[in-house]
């Protein structure tokens, strides 16, 4: 099977829904609450456990209960926790409200994740032994850094996820393969409002570079190809937390498989259009035969 590693987050998602979020100063009446396991690490692998491939997952959790079901989240999806350290603290939380359009806002307190700011003993070798390495940024950036340096020595595929948005150096940007943001992501790190124009920069600093547009599916620029929009599938949204998520986990496995990477779009595009009809980050993440059933070529 694909192997995959992922280094990054891991959160108890507190989620408020509401028929619209707050303004500031506003108090609104909410309808329902949950507390969901998520975090953006914790989503893009059991996102890719549940479409097919093996998965290790590198962070930490905190000496709590919210970090005692955050692994048993990611164990019962089949993530191997091995490398999931547990630390003397909180685990991290997000703290969101979800509106009656599906859209979302969100507070991330980091918690244990923000003790994950290097590699510890044993992490390489977890990430030199798979096909892919996941990234994001809800961890400190220097751990981010090391584990793209490390995929990089070991001949490893990097896919960053530039989330939260912020300056990326040059020592990671050097390391990636494929950077995935969102139209907000992609123009904060641009300075350029337009998709087309803020992937086209982002693709002077890595290879190949993917930006999601929501209903309107995904731009993908290489260097040595034509642009592709691919469309997603048309579905009624109920919560989108956790839908980038899905969509670069199941890209990662499609990729790690040697789809082709249109196909390869339109199959993460099928899992993320699965996970807007449901409520919910991992909880919403759909299995590799559903995503089947959703695609077509």
């Amino acid at each position: 099977m694909t192997q995959i590693a992922v280094l990054g987050s891991m959160n108890m998602d507190l989620v408020a829904y509401a028929e619209k979020a707050p303004q500031l100063g506003e108090t609104v009446t909410g309808r329902t609450f949950r507390t969901i396991p998520g975090g953006k690490g914790a989503n893009q692998a059991i996102a890719a456990a549940r479409a097919g491939a093996t998965v290790s997952m590198i962070g930490a959790v905190g000496h709590d209960a919210y970090g005692v079901r955050l692994r048993e989240t990611l164990e019962h999806s089949g993530v191997d926790t091995d490398s999931l350290r547990t630390i003397e603290g909180p685990s991290g939380t997000a703290h969101i409200v979800v509106d009656d359009e599906g859209g979302n806002a969100i507070v991330v307190i980091p918690g244990a994740n923000g003790t994950v700011d290097h590699l510890s003993p044993g992490d390489e070798g977890v990430i030199a032994s798979a096909d892919m390495l996941l990234l994001q940024l809800e961890i400190p950036l220097a751990a981010v850094v090391a584990g793209a340096q490390a995929a990089r020595r070991h001949g490893v595929r990097t896919v960053l996820t530039p989330s939260p948005a912020r300056p990326l150096p040059s020592e990671l940007l050097d390391s990636i393969d494929l950077l995935v943001a969102n139209e907000r992501e992609a123009a904060t790190l641009t300075d350029r409002t337009d998709p087309r124009d803020a992937a086209a920069a982002l693709l002077d600093q890595v290879p190949q570079v993917v930006v999601t547009l929501g209903a309107a599916g995904s731009l993908y620029l290489t260097r040595d190809a034509a642009p592709l929009v691919i469309p997603a599938p048309h579905v009624t949204a109920v919560d989108s937390t956790g839908a980038g998520d899905t969509f670069v986990g199941a890209l990662a496995v499609a990729l790690a498989e040697e789809k082709p990477i249109r196909e390869a779009l339109s199959w993460a595009a099928a899992a993320a259009a699965i996970s807007v009809q449901r409520e919910g980050a991992t909880e919403s993440m759909p299995y590799r035969p559903e995503i089947e059933t959703q695609y077509t070529a």
